[in-house]
């Protein structure tokens, strides 16, 4: 019940932002496409919408139903079993990093890049065919014609609602992923209800500060997601950091063989600094209990290693902050250098892990496996090094292959 109450406020209040600024525009189109048909009183549009969210609620239930019977197959098959499985704490580093990234681009419009993953028929002839077909549906008289509208509209891709269909699929049952997206459904109805009724009353400037309201909320409830789950995210949050700063790194390098981390360098950049710093929330609050001073109780190598991290986090700091174009424009020539501070980060970083990770070495005793990973790592950083540098290029006669940074105008060579 706790869940579904938070589903729930999910929805409600992050459709304030989410849902005002993506299908607020289309809601008010199905007002105007109908009183371009014929006159409307208050009352007609009032069920003509009604009968649409039931439509829209029902398509979301029907999704959740389909999602948890894949979940519970998954449970079945031992993926999903525990709290601490491997897929539920995946699944909950996924949906929180969702619902952050979601939060920002609501906050700060044009700081991220729009993920295709996010939009996926935002820019193509097919979103703008579904919706003209949609629009001239809405303008029907039939008695089913919102209600279909409905469930056709529940089954468009839209980042936030894939949030929630992540947790309907973790709760691994059937009428558990429907009561999930049923909950959230219902959390988004008074303000789909409103904006489709009053959408018209509402000043730009006041839909532009329901937007981002909804984001800060969107924001915080992605954060309290990687926060809430306890200890078993802490591996978890550090090593998709680690992965983050790694992909960042590599980005230019690969980029002639694959585009996309290059195009989305900084933002993957940024995640990994909230990753770095979840993944310090989680170690202070779950392992120590704020009790820092039980650092001066370790053993030597491991107060190094928590040394290391924490000078590996400030490094970051400075990085994740300016991280968009103005503060490019601003620095100018000092921007590249600054943002180089990422290779001293993971070399830290990667430290840290090796020695105090329950993965590597930060058991009495590592395992074979844990020897190997922390070789592992070690060689991916190296790597990471090697690949960003010109004369490893040269050696081995790629030197074509090779993409150079690219420099401010300022100080191009």
């Amino acid at each position: 019940m706790v869940d579904l109450l938070l589903v729930m406020t999910l929805g409600f209040l992050g459709s304030f932002g989410h849902c005002v600024g993506m299908c607020g525009p289309l809601t008010a189109a199905f007002s105007l496409s109908r009183l371009d048909q014929q006159p409307q009183s208050h009352w007609q549009q009032f069920k003509f919408h009604c009968s649409l969210n039931v439509g829209r609620v029902l398509s979301y239930a029907l999704i959740g139903a389909a999602l948890g019977a894949v979940g519970s197959v998954l449970i079945a098959s031992g993926q999903m079993a525990g709290v601490g499985s491997s897929l539920r704490r995946a699944i909950a580093l996924v949906m929180g990093l969702l619902l952050i990234w979601i939060g920002l681009m609501q906050v700060a419009p044009g700081l991220l890049p729009r993920l295709p993953l996010l939009h996926p028929l935002a820019q193509q002839p097919l979103h703008e065919r579904l919706g003209r077909a949609m629009l001239k549906l809405a303008g029907r008289s039939h008695l089913f014609t919102p209600l279909l509208l409905g469930l056709v509209w529940g089954l468009i891709p839209c980042g936030f609602l894939y949030a929630a269909q992540i947790k309907a699929a973790e709760t691994g049952n059937v009428w558990h992923g429907a009561a999930t997206m049923l909950a959230f459904g219902l959390g988004t109805l008074p303000t789909m209800l409103g904006i489709g009724v009053g959408t018209a009353r509402l000043t730009s400037d006041h839909r532009s500060q329901l937007y981002r309201l909804g984001g800060w909320v969107t924001l915080a409830i992605g954060v309290l997601t990687l926060l809430r789950t306890g200890d078993t995210m802490t591996d978890y949050t550090g090593h998709a950091a680690l992965a983050g700063m790694i992909l960042a790194l590599v980005a230019r390098p690969i980029s002639p063989v694959w585009t996309a981390p290059l195009r989305y360098r900084r933002v993957i950049g940024v995640g990994s600094f909230v990753l770095a710093v979840a993944h310090t929330l989680h170690m202070v609050e779950h392992a120590w209990g704020w009790q820092l001073d039980a650092i001066w109780f370790m053993l030597p190598q491991h107060q190094w290693s928590i040394l290391a991290g924490a000078i590996a986090l400030l490094l970051l700091l400075p990085v994740a902050l300016t991280s968009f174009d103005q503060a490019q424009k601003r620095l100018g020539d000092r921007w590249r250098s600054l943002h180089l501070l990422t290779i001293p980060a993971l070399l830290l970083s990667s430290g840290h892990a090796m020695v105090i990770g329950s993965h590597y070495l930060g058991t009495m005793q590592p395992s074979r496996w844990q020897q190997v990973s922390t070789v592992i790592l070690g060689l991916s950083v190296l790597g990471v090094l090697l690949l960003r540098c010109r004369w490893v290029w040269m050696l081995f006669s790629l030197e074509k292959f090779y993409v150079p940074p690219v420099y401010p105008k300022s100080i191009r060579p």
